[in-house]
């Protein structure tokens, strides 16, 4: 039985900036509370912080849980920069066989695989014959809490 791929839904980032949003001057205790702060330090510019080259980025939809162990779920966003060049253990979008797929890329001497970060889908052993672009590559997830 085929395992299902996972689905993108690609959509590339405008010329325009992120608005700047405010920005807390001390960081939020996640452990035991601390008392509250009532001011900001200012705003910041989320672009400097998500992209590199906005003119190479895009943001992709991920549709599926072949990813959830590398902390990327169905329904999120990835930040895909396709002008860095993918390196081993980078997790990608590639374009196998004319399909679009988020996976974890590795590179060996005798081999390119393709995996999934969910144990319930497959590794794609990439064959010789099969044709295999990395589409980008992911930078950041943009996660719904």
């Amino acid at each position: 039985m085929a395992q299902p791929r996972t689905e993108l839904v690609v959509r590339p980032l405008s010329g325009e900036s992120l608005p700047a949003i405010l920005a807390a001057s001390t960081a939020v205790q996640a452990g035991f509370p601390s008392p509250a702060q009532d001011y900001f330090d200012g705003r910041v510019d989320l672009n400097t912080h998500l992209i590199k080259d906005v003119n190479s980025t895009f943001i992709v939809r991920v549709a599926g849980d072949s990813m959830k162990n590398a902390g990327i779920s169905d329904g999120d966003e990835v930040i895909v920069d396709r002008a860095l060049t993918p390196r081993d253990g980078d997790v990608v979008v590639a374009v196998l066989d004319g399909e679009l797929t988020l996976k974890r890329l590795y590179i060996r001497s005798e081999r390119v695989l393709l995996k999934a970060e969910n144990p319930r889908f497959p590794d794609i052993a990439v064959d010789t014959l099969s044709e295999l672009t990395i589409w980008g590559v992911v930078t950041r997830c943009l996660h719904h809490v």
